[in-house]
């Protein structure tokens, strides 16, 4: 019987090791693109329209602002050239990053799992969303180390962002459990040897952490 108990304390033990890597959007903050293209056909019909048609022709624009690549600066006056100048730069900033809501369910998982283990966030974002969209979320607390791509120099599904938070960690591939709503991020992980929960909803997640025996 002392043996039986000695294996599940060290089980415990190992599982409490593991570090476990959240997404932001669509998991903690789901997000909506839309709600951009209403408020500026709001200022001028058709706008809004306009501002998504370029945007989605020229998306590489959005990934290098998310790795880094582009400057704040450059980002904006491309912008800005895109709405037909009719906001400030402070003005796009606010609209751009209005387009966030919380996750309550997720959100509150995060202070249960803080009490046994170090919690990560790894974001594909960029500064004008950190800024104006998401920083004073009072859940961001519970996280030990934000991983974000505009500071890491890279976005998921590169190899570099995932081996940044091993980096930082200190733990094995093989210590890191990723919760993202996108599949080829969480395979990427995988690939990597990395556990991964591809997100769907809050009781599926919830439903996963118990197989796991993460929570109980």
């Amino acid at each position: 019987m002392g043996t039986a108990f000695l294996l599940i304390e060290i089980f415990i033990l190992m599982k409490k090791n593991i570090v476990i890597v959240f997404d932001l959007g669509n998991v903690l903050l789901p997000f909506d693109y839309s709600i951009i293209i209403k408020k500026l056909d709001k200022i001028e019909k058709g706008l809004g329209n306009k501002f998504a048609r370029l945007y989605e022709d020229n998306y590489e624009i959005h990934r290098n602002f998310e790795s880094g690549k582009i400057k704040k600066s450059e980002f904006l006056e491309t912008m800005l050239d895109w709405t037909s100048h009719k906001l400030t730069k402070e003005q796009f900033g606010l609209l751009f990053s209005s387009i966030f809501k919380l996750n309550q369910d997720v959100a509150l998982l995060l202070p249960k799992l803080k009490k046994n283990y170090k919690l990560f966030l790894l974001s594909n974002t960029n500064i004008i969303h950190h800024e104006y969209g998401w920083k004073d979320y009072s859940f961001l607390k519970y996280f030990d180390k934000l991983v974000l791509s505009y500071k890491v120099g890279s976005n998921k599904p590169e190899k570099k962002i995932y081996r940044a938070v091993e980096k930082i960690s200190k733990q094995p591939s093989s210590g890191h459990l990723f919760i993202d709503d996108v599949k080829e991020y969480v395979d990427a992980a995988k690939n990597l040897g990395w556990d991964g929960i591809q997100f769907k909803n809050y009781i599926q997640l919830v439903r996963d952490l118990k197989r796991r025996a993460i929570i109980f």
